[in-house]
């Protein structure tokens, strides 16, 4: 007998409990250990989040100051490490950077038992952003950039190893602002993957890299991507309404909208909405953020779909000086702080996760000698 349509893709089955997260849940909508996604996006700090998911409760002063002093100590990339991250060619994707990246450390920095699994979380929430802009600079600009810079925010270290500049407080804040709203999202599928590693009792690395892995798929991350490479399209909203309305006619698929979760709205997409707007005025582009206003409306009118948190991601990211294709990379220096509280919560109560199948194959047959087939 054929699966039963309603759980294709899992869709509506629960697979577990968790106490990171909320989400689309009524009354509650995206909420990180209790707190609302807005609360947190407009008075924590990106580092206050992180050790909210991973510790279980907001730091004090001297602890996050702490903390915040234990991730820039651990920026710094092994040697190894990066003549590895030399060794990958220019023309590969970043998300199989870091996936590699990831996968390496392990091996010369490997975990061991589990009662370090704190310290593995941090030094990877430190190092992410360096592995990414130590590849890309090499490979972009030939030059081996260091990977220790001095500022206290991971937002502000990502910008000043792109840059060669500490950034602006406002482009600081905007990046600090978009790893809030990524860092963590329920059992989405990078997590669940991860899960379903650290349920056989593997490492960390193992986890996260597998994570990567499920996350470097256009059906999980690079909708931001999608996003930038269609609003790049239009210079004008009218151009953009005509264009979008004649994609809608060819059934083109239009990346950013819509949500597997969400049924109305994506809450995060009115933080980046905001930011984009902020951030369009400070740059002076007067083109970007109208375009995407234009097509915004276009999809809810004509399809009542939302723009999701990806859509209007596209053009904060632009509007910093950010290279398209290091969107989705962004991603995973943020949710690793969600992937890593999940791989210690998945520990904390282990079963491994092994879900049944309906066989929908043929029947028994016989064996047939193969002079006779």
């Amino acid at each position: 007998m054929a699966a039963d349509k309603k759980t294709g893709g899992l869709a509506g089955v629960t697979a577990g409990s968790t106490h990171i997260c909320t989400v689309g849940k009524e009354g509650a909508g995206l909420t990180y250990r209790g707190y609302d996604i807005y609360d947190l996006a407009d008075n924590a700090s990106f580092e206050e989040v992180a050790y909210l998911l991973l510790h279980g409760s907001l730091p004090t002063r001297s602890e996050l100051d702490g903390y915040i002093a234990k991730i820039k100590a651990n920026r710094r990339l092994p040697a190894e490490l990066m003549t590895v991250l030399e060794m990958v060619p220019r023309s590969a994707h970043p998300m199989d950077v870091l996936r590699t990246g990831v996968s390496f450390l392990g091996n010369i920095e490997p975990e061991g038992d589990f009662e370090n699994q704190q310290d593995v979380a941090d030094r990877l929430l430190a190092c992410l952003p360096s592995m990414l802009l130590y590849w890309h600079r090499f490979h972009t600009d030939g030059v081996r950039i260091e990977t220790s810079t001095d500022d206290d925010s991971i937002a502000a270290h990502f910008l000043h190893m792109l840059h060669d500049k500490a950034p602006s407080e406002l482009h600081r804040k905007c990046l600090d602002t978009t790893l809030i709203l990524y860092a963590e999202h329920e059992f989405n599928a990078s997590t669940f993957a991860a899960r379903v590693i650290t349920g056989t009792l593997s490492d960390m690395h193992s986890a996260v890299t597998g994570a990567i892995g499920a996350l470097r798929g256009p059906l999980h991350g690079g909708a931001n991507e999608a996003a930038m490479e269609l609003i790049s399209r239009f210079d004008t909203p009218e151009d953009a309404i005509e264009g979008v309305h004649g994609m809608l006619a060819r059934k083109d698929l239009i990346m950013g909208f819509g949500h597997r979760v969400y049924t109305t709205s994506d809450p995060r997409n009115s933080v980046n909405k905001r930011m984009s707007k902020a951030l369009a005025e400070d740059v002076g582009n007067s083109t970007l953020y109208p375009v995407s206003e234009a097509i915004e409306k276009v999809m809810w009118d004509e399809k009542k779909l939302f723009a999701n948190a990806d859509f209007f991601a596209a053009s904060v990211y632009h509007f910093m000086g950010i290279p398209t294709y290091l969107f989705t990379p962004i991603f995973v220096c943020s949710r690793i702080t969600g992937w890593a509280a999940h791989v210690m919560e998945q520990r904390a109560d282990n079963k491994l996760i092994r879900p049944a199948a309906d066989y929908i194959g043929p029947g028994l047959k016989e064996w047939v000698a193969i002079e006779n087939r």
